[in-house]
């Protein structure tokens, strides 16, 4: 944003020199060009998932960023769906304009929630992500679904007042990232994030997605979530959808052009 004294010194320039009619007709122009107006791009908040954090959307952001929106990465607590789910609502209530809400993994329960009563939110994006419906739980669908190879390899640690849930680190490539590489995914696993395992059991509310236009990346070759779920949630949802052929769970940090593009996709209907 220019200061002050800047505009100042610009418009004090006419006044150095004598201009011709060539020039001012071109200065006009200029000037009309200048203020004309522009449609705001819509702010991206990405919600990550369990056993992840908002570095997981690094290569995302660094995208969008660069094709000019602003993008906030959400620390998702993690703790229970209802109150991750306020938690993201809060953030949202700060955010002046139109907002497109982007889950990956349990992060899309936590965007099916917390949309609700948030006229701004104009697009939801699933990425690999769980979509429930009312009273649905994330438990549920992978019951309804076989094929998830993620609950034999939990490793189950205490906390005061519950349990967490953590993916065992020889498992974790194999399990959540298999087409990342294996020197990343070895740092992915060892700064991992765990999920308080009653949140895989807690029941979705309103979805949101019954309102909202929505977009869902299916990862073909996913291993934490079975790609067939993604498939009829997404249908379920009305979703416009895209599948990745081969893609791992971690669809957003192995194919972060595709999961910009379809984020993209959903923003260009915001204007």
């Amino acid at each position: 944003m220019l200061s002050a004294l800047a505009i100042g010194t610009l418009l004090a320039v006419p006044a150095l020199s004598a201009a011709t009619p060539a020039d001012s007709a071109s200065a006009a122009h200029t000037a009309t060009t200048t203020a004309a107006p522009s449609t705001p791009r819509p702010t991206v908040v990405l919600v990550h998932g369990a056993f992840a954090d908002s570095s997981s959307w690094d290569a995302v952001i660094s995208r969008l960023e660069r094709r000019g929106y602003p993008v906030i990465g959400v620390a998702n607590p993690l703790r229970g769906l209802a109150g991750d789910s306020a938690y993201v609502s809060s953030v949202l209530d700060t955010i002046p304009g139109p907002v497109v809400l982007v889950g990956h993994s349990y992060g899309g329960a936590v965007i099916t929630d917390a949309a609700v009563g948030h006229p701004n939110v104009k697009a939801l994006v699933y990425v690999a992500a769980f979509a429930p419906d009312q009273g649905e739980s994330a438990l549920a669908i992978l019951g309804k679904y076989p094929g998830s190879q993620l609950p034999p390899v939990l490793t189950v640690r205490p906390f005061p007042g519950g349990q967490d849930a953590y993916v065992n680190p020889a498992d974790f490539r194999q399990v959540f990232a298999a087409d990342v590489p294996a020197r990343e995914t070895r740092l992915m696993a060892a700064g991992q994030r765990p999920l308080a395992l009653a949140a895989f059991a807690e029941p979705s509310s309103t979805p949101a997605w019954k309102t909202i236009p929505s977009w869902f990346l299916v990862a073909g070759a996913d291993r934490a979530i079975p790609p067939a779920a993604e498939q009829a949630m997404a249908l379920r949802a009305g979703s416009r959808t895209e599948v990745i052929r081969g893609a791992s769970h971690a669809v957003l940090v192995s194919h972060p052009d595709a999961t910009a593009h379809v984020i993209e996709a959903a923003a260009r209907t915001t204007s």
